[in-house]
């Protein structure tokens, strides 16, 4: 049976695969459906981003379709980026810029005041329209530089608490235990397990 997420980040689609595996149900996103569609993430908040775009995507293609919103809040920067981690510096920025944007702007931050958040939320529309929203937060600090070269986004400088390196360095397996997106899946999955009978993996 197949879930579509409603992302065209590879990252986002990778880790769901990843935490999806086993389960019966395969993992496609818009990059690879065929047919693709503009979404304007302009929510207040994560959820009713979650949510805009998990209700564009099935009202297109009315089938499973997950989507989630997910961003980084830093204490010092009070809370910022948040809502707009993906879209600092602008479109066309890459990874690399939106990381030295937030490590310049907490530059002179000591290791204490140094802490922060991932947050995701999850909206789940089934084909007739019921939605379920979930959601995960994994707390942790912004390392003073880049390091790791696994993962995507701000992994490179979010230590996870009580770990000394970051997602990057950790990589896909352990970060996948308890990442926000991780703790928000894994509701997605216990969901999909006591609401749907399990989708036959020869289908």
């Amino acid at each position: 049976m197949k879930l579509l997420v409603a992302t065209r980040n590879r990252g986002k689609t990778a880790e769901m695969e990843h935490l999806l595996d086993g389960t019966g149900w395969r993992v496609v996103d818009m990059s690879a459906i065929g047919q693709d569609i503009e979404i304007v993430e302009d929510g207040k908040t994560f959820e009713e981003n979650a949510r805009k775009k998990a209700e564009a995507a099935a009202k297109v293609w009315k089938m499973w379709t997950l989507a989630d919103d997910s961003g980084l809040e830093i204490d010092a920067l009070g809370g910022e980026p948040g809502i707009h981690s993906a879209r600092l510096c602008g479109p066309n920025a890459t990874d690399n810029d939106r990381t030295r944007m937030i490590l310049d702007k907490i530059i002179a931050v000591p290791d204490e005041h140094r802490t922060a958040r991932f947050c995701c939320v999850m909206c789940l529309i089934d084909p007739a329209g019921h939605k379920r929203i979930f959601e995960g937060v994994c707390h942790g600090r912004i390392a003073h530089h880049a390091r790791g070269t696994t993962g995507f986004g701000y992994d490179p400088v979010f230590v996870p608490k009580g770990y000394s390196r970051t997602f990057a360095e950790l990589g896909l397996e352990v970060k996948n235990r308890f990442s926000h997106r991780a703790k928000a899946m894994q509701q997605v999955v216990e969901y999909l397990k006591t609401r749907v009978r399990k989708p036959d993996k020869h289908r």
